[in-house]
């Protein structure tokens, strides 16, 4: 097992590969296509932190309808907890909707988050607070 520090490394350096991928709902494939909770996951199984975990299906405009929180619970299944102050390789999610329903992995919050965002149609590595993701309520979760 790594220690925490290279833990975190690894996981960041595995969303930054990521970079480039197009943005596809329910999709986890490196350089195809994949969706914002799926490349947390392949975040953390891709770097050896968590074996792999399923991520359940879900409607692509589920947060405009309903205020469960999904992406969330899935986090938390996996150990997630509410941080005050994020860390390299946490999660930041944001809210959209009546959910938060938006993730991305921290490099350096809030100048560096890789995220796989449906407007720009891949997965980028941006400011936290840029272009629609400005004003958003968001959360950070730890997973030590």
């Amino acid at each position: 097992m790594k220690n925490e520090n290279d833990a975190r490394a690894a996981i960041v350096a595995e969303a930054l590969r990521w970079v480039g991928t197009p943005w596809h709902h329910g999709a986890e494939v490196l350089g195809a296509g994949v969706d914002c909770a799926r490349l947390v996951k392949a975040a953390y199984v891709g770097a050896g932190v968590r074996p792999d975990f399923r991520v359940e299906d879900y409607p692509i405009d589920f947060m405009l309808h309903a205020d469960a929180e999904r992406l969330v619970e899935t986090i938390e299944a996996q150990g997630g907890r509410l941080v005050e102050v994020p860390q390299a390789g946490d999660v930041v999610v944001w809210r959209f909707g009546k959910s938060f329903s938006h993730a991305g992995i921290v490099v350096e919050w809030p100048a560096v988050v890789v995220h796989a965002f449906r407007p720009w149609g891949e997965v980028v590595a941006s400011p936290g607070d840029a272009d629609k993701l400005s004003g958003r309520e968001a959360r950070f979760y730890s997973l030590w």
